[in-house]
């Protein structure tokens, strides 16, 4: 299997945010940063964007469980 890159609409359709948010959160050091595909071209590991989802979903189990 190889690695997918996501285009930015790609990511944003996947997690529900957009771009401002996916920024800011990369900024934030809490979303994957992405690659750099050309010169004014990046897109996104599409494992990580699954991996950060999987994270989001573990932190909301851990919370319910608690309740």
């Amino acid at each position: 299997m190889g690695l997918r890159i996501l285009r930015r609409k790609d990511v944003e359709d996947k997690i529900g945010l957009k771009h401002a948010k996916i920024y800011i959160m990369m900024n934030e050091g809490i979303f994957p940063r992405p690659i750099q595909l050309g010169p004014k071209s990046v897109g996104w590991v599409e494992s990580e964007i699954d991996e950060w989802l999987m994270k989001k979903i573990k932190e909301r189990d851990e919370c319910t469980a608690e309740i």
